[in-house]
């Protein structure tokens, strides 16, 4: 069977689609425009459908041109994942990796991680994404991440492409400054009342951590609402800094306070009770070809885990 299309032509829809525009597409083609308009004539032709709306010199696609703009995605994926396949067997151990991580996780729990992978596998490249869970799991939907360790709850629209494994826990703990009361105490142990006598230095509503927070303490109980908040910073080093100096209590994740409790500038305290964590998710394409540089650090992965007692973000 002779398909009515070229691998160029559905690249011309691709681009059309994202530029909205003849002359964009065909810059971003590297061809001529009215080469680009032709090659399209001809689909069309071919198809018996019209692909393209064409009004007031602005385009768009048509409900054809939609459907039909799916599957060119999917087969231009297929074609790049083929020969992404093929160049993996070549290189046999080396390659490149793209690899993803939610933010805390990317400041404090990657680093150490790819240190380590880059001593064991020094002919492989790595690169780094840091960025919120969202955007981190859509890359790797969308091709642009191999694979990715987050801290945050995946979309619901994203996990049908996804596959998502249970990675580690993460403990989020409450630090205080060393001068506060509460850290003259024997047992270092607060009830939940002694909560609402701290004042607290916080990320912004907005942010994953500080949602999850919140509804772990909800669930228990507790009015986060008649928290005393008396700062919201944008980093966790600028919260960290704070406690430090004294200036307020903070929840934050164990491994962003390692060197801080060993330099002994701020205490942690726990809570009668209650234990704050979260489920560290690896994440990959359900549709991809995994590389060997990627099976490599999938292992790497599990191995740091299991040879360390605890593996934090």
């Amino acid at each position: 069977m002779n398909l009515p299309f070229t691998l160029q032509q559905l690249r011309i829809i691709k681009a059309l689609a994202s530029e909205n525009s003849f002359t964009r597409a065909a810059e971003i083609l590297f061809i001529s425009q009215p080469s680009l308009s032709k090659q399209i004539k001809i689909l069309e032709n071919r198809l018996g459908v019209l692909l393209i709306n064409r009004k007031n010199n602005k385009i768009s696609l048509t409900d054809e041109g939609i459907v039909f703009l799916q599957y060119a995605e999917r087969i231009l994926a297929l074609c790049e994942e083929s020969c992404r396949a093929l160049n993996d067997l070549q290189q046999g151990d080396r390659g490149t990796l793209t690899v993803g991580a939610s933010q805390t996780i990317g400041t404090y729990l990657m680093p150490r991680v790819l240190a380590l992978f880059a001593q064991s596998y020094p002919q492989i490249s790595l690169k780094v994404q840091v960025d919120t869970t969202r955007i981190i799991a859509k890359n790797v939907v969308d091709r642009n991440i191999d694979i990715a360790v987050v801290g945050g709850e995946v979309p619901e629209n994203l996990k049908k492409n996804l596959d998502i494994e249970s990675f580690v826990e993460d403990e989020l703990s409450l630090i205080i400054p060393k001068s506060h009361p509460f850290a003259k105490k024997s047992k270092k142990i607060i009830n939940k009342d002694d909560l609402y006598h701290l004042n607290f230095i916080t990320l912004n509503p907005n942010s994953t951590i500080r949602k999850f927070i919140d509804t772990i303490l909800i669930q228990n109980q507790i009015e986060t609402k008649q928290f005393n908040i008396i700062m919201q910073l944008n980093s966790i080093e600028a919260i960290k800094t704070a406690v430090s100096l004294g200036l307020g209590a903070a929840f934050v994740s164990s491994s962003a306070i390692e060197k801080e409790v060993e330099l002994e500038t701020i205490e942690i305290i726990k809570i009668e009770n209650i234990k704050i964590t979260r489920t560290l998710s690896i994440i990959t394409n359900t549709n991809c070809y995994k590389s060997k540089a990627l099976q490599f650090f999938y292992n790497e992965l599990w191995s740091l885990k299991n040879t360390t007692k605890k593996l934090k973000t």
